[in-house]
Order: C-alpha cells, then structure tokens, then sequence
C-alpha cells in the first residue's frame, strides 16, 4: 500500500482579504498560517516519510519547511521537501488578486458556473483567442502528477503540501469524483486528508480521512458565514464484538461491546459542544446505543429510528466468519471486495437495494429539516449504508463502495447549503482523532 498525506498551506493573507490567489506568488503565510502549520508538523510527527512534495509557490513551501522542522523521525529528516511544479494551484488568470466579491460584481455569469457548474467554466486567455478551462486543466494537472508519482512510491509514505484547488483535485481524480463535483470536497487552511493506494491510479484506492483539522483545535470545519442550509453529522456505530472477529452481522442486531461503549462516549464528548438540533439512527441496537451515548450531552433532542438507515442484509452469510464465508460460497468474498455492485448476497440485499431506501431516508431527513428550519443533525448509521451515502453524496456510484473508510465511532460531516437542489459539501470524512489514534485511523473497522 502507498500512502498519501495530503496537506493544505496555511492561513495567507490573501485567504484573510478573500481574494483570489490562483498562481500568482504575491500571498504570504500569516502568523497563524505558521503557527498552524507547526501543528500539522507536530500532528505528523510520528509517520516516517519517504517523500515530501511540495507546490513551488511560496504559501504552500513555506508551509512545507515548518511542517519540515517539526517531524520528529530520524528516517524523515534526511528527505528534504520537493518541489513539484504540477502541484501548482488552479490558475484562475482573469480573477487572480481580485476579491472574491468583486469577481462577483465583475463576472456574474462566470461566477455561477464556477458555483454551480465548475468544469464549464471556460476563461479566454490574454491573447483573445485561446480557450482554457480551469477546472478541466487542474484535473488533468492532478492525473500527470499521480501517473509519475504512484510509480517512484510503491509501498512508500508520502507527503504532499499544496493548495486547495489541486488537493481537491488529487483527491478526485484517485477516487474517480467528476470535474462537475469540484466544490463537494472542502480543504481548509492546515487540514489533513489520507489515501491509500494499492498501485497505482485507476488501482484500488481508499480514501481514509478527508479535511482533518482536529489537530488545530477545531472540533469541525466552521459554517460558511451566511449558511442557510443543512448540516448532517454521520457517525459509524461503535465496535461490536462480532466486528472485533470479522464477523458478519448485517442485519443480526449485536450491541455495542465494551469498546464500541467507550467509543460511542468519546463521540459524545467530541461533539459535546457543538450545537445539535434533531437525531436520527438506524432501528438497530448498535447504532442506536451510540447516538444515545453522544445525546447524553444533548438532553433535549429526541432520537428518531429510521428503518431506511439499517445495515446491508447479508442474508446466509450472517453470523458467519470470512474463512465459513469463502468454504460455503468459494470466489463471492473475493468478488464483494472487487466488484462490490455486481454481488447479490444469498438470500440478502444487493447494494441497489441498500442505496434505495438510505438515500430515500438520507433525503427526507433533510427535507424535514429543511421544513422545520433545523440545521445540524446527527445522524449514525453503518458501514455499508454510510459507505453507500458517502457515495450518492459524490456523485459516484455503488462501484466506488471500497473508496470510503468508516471506522467505528468515526464522524463525518456533509452540508447542504443550498437545500436539497443544490451540490452537498463533503466537509470532512472519518474523523477519528477524539478515539486516541491522531492522525491515523487505528479502529478495528472489522466486518459488517
């Protein structure tokens, strides 16, 4: 496996004037861009890398060097930072140093198919006639720079600072998100995201964690100012005993076991201070004893069970370990695991099924918000149904059930700001920090 640390700069002063900083090279760190960015190298500072990249601009190399002269392994300090030109940012020539508001003002035609249909939106460069497509140019960009660095890496760990046009990029073309889902990936000021890669691109890749900012002292991404729409937190249930053995459970209802308890209260104590207004679990035990476990800090908001959330049936292969699974039903796990869609489990569902009645419940738990004007809701469910909505929220399809790690008591973090019409924000993914693990996910995960 190679894995891919994925950081954004720091905090610049053209983030701070909200202007649009593109390639050009004039936006400085800010004094809380640095102090940040030492957090990250902190944050890091027990992984041994093989490689740093870093975009040659200077808001995203200075970050690399603080980051640089924090990691602590003997192995990482003789791999100096990289420069790597395609990890440039998006260039935006027509709006590079405007203000965002003025961009507005200026283009408002443009402006909205950048907001809402990004991979149209087509800019003539300075010689009148040549046409360029930014969004198009970043993902192709962001292509080129896997094909060349997947191969130098395998089986390496890797460290790439860069910007949030082309993380979001990088993150997109492993996972195979369309140029049309360019605003659904957030990367803010010193995040961390994880990939993990089998080989190389087009092989098998997991995206393990997405806009972790935990270890700046931020619980989750901020609002938008002036958001007006819907905010769901989905949290994974807590560990059972049959996950611990790589049992599958599926629809048998196992509670939590010791664990999975403490995890569920760490979820709890997570989100303890972050205001939320209504819940709702799947009818099933395990992830209604963790949502009971983070509303104990929530007194006031009643729990709503939702049949439409339960885990994937796994008919005949319930109860059952993967060695009973593979002796009764030779080359079916084999196929779950690599063409997850195609699998109709033996006298189960199918993930057609699955994502039938968890998206019709994971849409009219929105509506209902949206009518009572609620904004934040916390939602726990499973790992297929979570995977399967963390697909349908990407634009993707059930073929990319694989791509989303889900760990147990790990909370993740979607916005509607525009209601159910408009594009969701996937905000962050499988934060698993509050369950002691730092960067990494270290929750057995198990077996459905």
């Amino acid at each position: 496996m190679t894995r891919v640390i994925i950081v954004r700069h720091g905090q610049s002063s053209y983030n701070i004037e909200r202007r649009i900083q593109g390639r050009t090279d004039v936006s400085r760190l800010t004094e809380k861009g640095c102090a940040d960015a030492s957090k990250v190298g902190k944050a890091l500072s027990n992984i041994a890398f093989n490689a740093i990249y870093t975009s040659p601009l200077q808001r995203a190399k200075k970050t690399a060097e603080i980051i640089y002269s924090e990691l602590a392994t003997d192995s990482t300090k003789s791999v100096t930072p990289l420069v790597a030109d395609k990890l440039m940012e998006i260039d935006l020539p027509l709006w590079a140093e405007m203000l965002s508001a003025d961009v507005k003002e200026k283009f408002p035609e443009d402006y909205r198919t950048w907001k809402q249909r990004p991979h149209e939106l087509r800019m003539l460069l300075e010689d009148g006639t040549t046409e360029h497509f930014p969004v198009l140019a970043i993902y192709e960009q962001a292509r080129s720079f896997w094909e060349e660095i997947l191969q130098a890496h395998q089986g390496e760990t890797i460290l790439i600072v860069a910007h949030n046009g082309i993380n979001r990029a990088l993150i997109s073309t492993a996972l195979g998100i369309p140029p049309s889902r360019y605003h659904s990936l957030q990367q803010s000021n010193c995040c961390i995201s994880v990939l993990n890669f089998a080989g190389g691109l087009g092989e098998p890749v997991q995206l393990e964690s997405l806009n972790q900012t935990q270890h700046l002292g931020e619980t989750l991404p901020s609002l938008r100012p002036g958001h007006q729409g819907v905010r769901l937190l989905l949290v994974r249930h807590g560990e059972t005993e049959w996950n611990r053995q790589t049992r599958f459970q599926g629809q048998i209802d196992v509670p939590l076991n010791d664990n999975g308890q403490q995890q569920g209260r760490k979820a709890g104590e997570f989100l303890k201070d972050v205001v939320i207004d209504f819940a709702v679990s799947s009818s099933m035990l395990r992830p209604k004893e963790t949502a009971e476990l983070i509303l104990s800090h929530h007194p006031r908001v009643n729990l709503e069970l939702q049949d439409g959330l339960r885990e994937i049936s796994h008919g005949l292969w319930e109860g059952k370990l993967e060695t009973e699974i593979e002796q009764e039903f030779p080359g079916e796990l084999q196929r779950w695991r690599l063409v997850p869609a195609q699998v109709q489990m033996p006298k189960g569902e199918n993930l057609e099924q699955v994502w039938q009645r968890s998206v019709a419940a994971w849409q009219q738990i929105i509506q209902n918000a949206l009518e009572k004007q609620l904004q934040t809701g916390l939602v726990v469910a499973h790992d297929a149904t979570n995977k399967t909505l963390l697909c349908h929220i990407l634009g993707l399809s059930a073929d990319n059930f694989w791509n989303f790690r889900q760990g147990n008591g790990a909370v993740s973090v979607i916005d509607y700001p525009s209601g159910l019409n408009g594009l969701p924000v996937l905000q962050a993914m499988n934060i698993t920090a509050h369950l002691g693990g730092g960067v990494l996910d270290k929750t057995a995960a198990g077996a459905l």
